[in-house]
């Protein structure tokens, strides 16, 4: 409860609703799984970075909880850090994707004041081969337990977290790109991992009062469409997270398993990228390309690669 009360600080979320949260992470043991999950990827980063002779120390900072973000911070000042590059688990442009973590290391850097260490926030990585590629290998082996005769009614959705439509769509110059860039993973990932098969992008995890609108459809209510249309076989990608946290195991396979066991739907939810080598070479390239400005900046999309430093004023909540 207290690290859900971090999470909606400064929101007038009542008692009731947090306690309804608090009981569904009661069902995985009383605790988020993204902290165990953060730890296995910092090993595998620190492990590919010693492979390649890369001495770099690595910190780990969280928003809501332990270890926070000031801690590490601190942690830096105090080794004698003076500068430092920062991968954020979130691959797109948005408020909360990418601005909220800039206020967060602001922030945490006027916490530990002057001995803190320059934050310098690596690009937007949805497009690059190493998101890109193990989420389209994980369709592709989806698609192959689906029998040929169903796979025309076949359809993959993509999922990412909605937000509220004036923080997707931001102000500054990023507006709108969050979106633009999920579709634009999704094209990636379907084209790749199964050409043919139709897709979608839905939402999860909404919460706030209904009269604040939020981006549409969540994924539940899209299942229906689907089921209702003749869909038979529904494959159900997580592109807009890295990790298999609570969001996803929650919202994807227990309440939208469920949604599709009631349909009828032949449900499959694909891995995230996670701790797969590819992944975590590219948190490696990302740190190579902006030590080194003529290593290469790999990416699939036409949107990208994203700019190296965010433009002043970036993802700012749109008024109105």
């Amino acid at each position: 409860m207290p690290f859900l009360a971090n999470v909606v600080r400064g929101r007038d979320v009542p008692a009731a609703r947090l306690q309804v949260v608090a009981d569904r992470y009661q069902q995985f043991g009383g605790v988020s799984p993204i902290n165990a999950q953060n730890r296995e990827l910092l090993a595998a980063i620190r492990d590919d970075l010693t492979a390649h002779g890369i001495d770099l120390p690595v910190y780990w900072g969280n928003r809501n909880w332990h270890p926070y973000v000031e801690d590490a911070v601190a942690e830096m000042a105090a080794a004698g850090v003076r500068r430092a590059l920062v991968f954020v688990t979130s691959a797109y442009s948005s408020y909360s994707a990418c601005r909220q973590y800039l206020d967060d290391l602001q922030r945490a850097r006027a916490a530990v004041g002057d001995t803190a260490p320059e934050l310098h926030k690596l690009r937007h990585y949805f497009d690059h081969p190493g998101f890109v590629e193990p989420q389209a290998d994980a369709v592709r082996n989806a698609v192959a337990d689906i029998a040929p005769d169903r796979r025309a009614t076949t359809r993959l959705v993509f999922v990412a977290h909605s937000l509220p439509v004036a923080m997707a769509v931001a102000a500054g110059p990023d507006g709108g790109l969050y979106t633009a860039q999920l579709a634009a993973a999704a094209e990636l990932i379907a084209s790749a991992g199964a050409p043919g098969i139709g897709w979608d992008l839905a939402y999860c995890s909404r919460s706030g009062p209904p009269s604040v609108p939020w981006l549409e459809p969540g994924i539940n209510a899209h299942l229906e469409a689907l089921a209702a249309d003749g869909v038979t076989d529904v494959i159900v990608v997580p592109a807009g997270f890295v990790s298999d946290h609570f969001e996803v195991q929650w919202d994807l396979d227990t309440e939208a398993a469920a949604t599709a066991a009631r349909l009828r739907l032949r449900f499959a939810r694909t891995p995230t990228p996670s701790t797969d080598p590819r992944f975590v070479a590219m948190v490696r390239e990302l740190v190579q390309e902006r030590r080194d400005p003529s290593a290469p900046r790999r990416a699939l999309s036409a949107l990208g690669p994203s700019h190296d430093v965010c433009p002043s004023g970036c993802c700012r909540v749109a008024s109105g």
